[in-house]
């Protein structure tokens, strides 16, 4: 029997402010707060409020027979705790249903993997540990930031633990495969691999509003027919896309909520059914290895890093961050690491991009990428000499890992004796008060004695 999949991401870019070569030094702030609450104020009222109230009518009017995933960055998470709690709110209501999954991905929606494995490490693991403050779920399957993959990342993701990871269903790699099996990594058999239908995702996330589009309009029915047309033996529908596109890139007007709606209806008269990646990564079986030598994602129409990476000045940006990725990591300074957040994510190089691709980006405050370029360099910059006034550039990594090591278990050894010298002064209060309690009882007893007369009975002689 054929099965969906169906994923959405929620991630929410950090706006960055006009920040010029004089404010280095004197400006440690980076961040656009206005736009930053307008942007998320925007798209949770056009988008993540009613989808999200969209998919849980879905589940509950379909006795839990429709099933959804979703990631969510780190950074997004916070964004959502400052300016949109009520998403979360939501988000755990799905949750209770029992047919949601939560996926793992960066903490930042940053590249780190294609660089420095013990970063991308610490942000997996920090963005699982809070899917699971949320939502009391560990994640079993990873997405990384924009499905990027290749066969020595999904090594590191096996290495880490989980099950599973999403991709793009990609025509370079794929050649005359299929996207709707269950492959494995090349180097990580253990760890199963779930590829995006790019033709059936991009039907709802890009083409569902286009009125020129040969199919338009769409209808649920239609679309599932489409889905169990395919060939028997092809088990496995996968349809990833961003939760935005549900209201932000197919606008409410355009029915898309409704056609949502219709989904599961449709399915089940089709014969078909929802699964979520970990039960697909746990039942199912691999049909074979996917080399992925060359890193591959779903933007553009490449498929790879270009559109982070592909010209000097994000290349540049790129290396000078990362750089200091090590020291950001043993360092572990608060203020610090969120900054190293929000400056690693994605959509900072993708402002630099100079690829025509046929679509607009929207640049914010940026007139070019030059100008994306020049600013985030500013900052970047700033964030460095603070790096290094912290920890002094002369003292090396290993240096500085083995004296923030012995500061470390100092202050662990001193607050094991503090909790010691608090345990002792507990335990003194309590023989203090016992003996003064007992003090109390013999005092009160001899007072007793004390006051006792004693009666002597009057013999016959003296009564006579």
């Amino acid at each position: 029997m054929k099965t969906i999949c169906l994923y959405f991401e929620i991630h929410q870019i950090i706006h960055l402010k006009r920040y010029r070569f004089f404010d280095i030094g004197t400006d440690h702030y980076y961040y656009d707060d206005y736009e930053n609450e307008r942007s998320i104020t925007e798209i949770v009222e056009r988008s993540y409020m009613p989808a999200l109230n969209a998919l849980l009518e879905m589940i509950k009017t379909n006795d839990r027979y429709f099933k959804v995933a979703f990631s969510l960055s780190g950074v997004g998470i916070e964004q959502l705790e400052i300016h949109a709690p009520q998403v979360l709110d939501k988000l755990q209501e799905l949750n209770d249903t029992g047919c949601v999954e939560f996926l793992a991905e960066p903490y930042s929606h940053g590249l780190s993997s294609l660089i420095n494995e013990d970063c991308f490490a610490v942000e997996v693991k920090k963005q699982s540990l809070k899917i699971k403050e949320y939502f009391g779920q560990t994640p079993k399957v990873l997405r990384n930031s924009s499905l990027i993959y290749s066969d020595d990342i999904g090594l590191k993701v096996s290495q880490l633990g989980f099950k599973g990871m999403l991709t793009e269903g990609a025509k370079h790699v794929l050649g005359w495969k299929s996207p709707h099996y269950l492959y494995h990594c090349s180097m990580a058999p253990n760890l199963k691999l779930l590829l995006r239908d790019i033709r059936l995702s991009d039907d709802i996330s890009l083409r569902f509003n286009n009125s020129s589009w040969e199919e338009y309009p769409l209808f649920a029915d239609s679309y599932m027919a489409k889905i169990k047309a395919l060939p028997n033996e092809e088990q496995i529908i996968n349809i990833f896309m961003e939760l935005s596109a549900l209201g932000i890139a197919q606008p409410l007007s355009s029915n898309i909520l409704e056609f949502m709606k219709a989904l599961p209806i449709c399915a089940k008269q089709a014969g078909l059914t929802f699964s979520t990646p970990t039960e697909l990564c746990t039942k199912m079986k691999s049909v074979g290895a996917l080399d992925v030598p060359d890193t591959l994602s779903w933007v553009d129409e490449e498929r790879d890093v270009s559109c982070w990476l592909g010209n000097a000045m994000q290349r540049e940006a790129f290396n000078k961050l990362y750089s200091i990725a090590d020291r950001v990591r043993i360092a572990n300074d608060v203020r610090i690491n969120q900054d190293w957040d929000y400056l690693q994510a994605s959509n900072n190089f993708r402002f630099m991009t100079t690829k025509t691709t046929g679509i607009s980006i929207d640049r914010g405050i940026y007139s070019s990428p030059f100008d994306a370029f020049t600013n985030y360099m500013n900052i970047l910059g700033d964030f460095i000499n603070r790096v290094n006034n912290l920890y002094p550039e002369d003292i090396d990594n290993d240096e500085l890992n083995s004296l923030l090591t012995t500061i470390k278990n100092q202050g662990d050894e001193i607050e094991m004796k503090e909790k010691e010298i608090l345990r002792l002064q507990t335990k003194i209060e309590k023989m203090e008060a016992a003996e003064a309690k007992l003090q109390n009882k013999t005092s009160t007893r001899k007072t007793k004695s004390t006051a006792k007369k004693p009666t002597i009975k009057k013999t016959a002689i003296e009564k006579s």
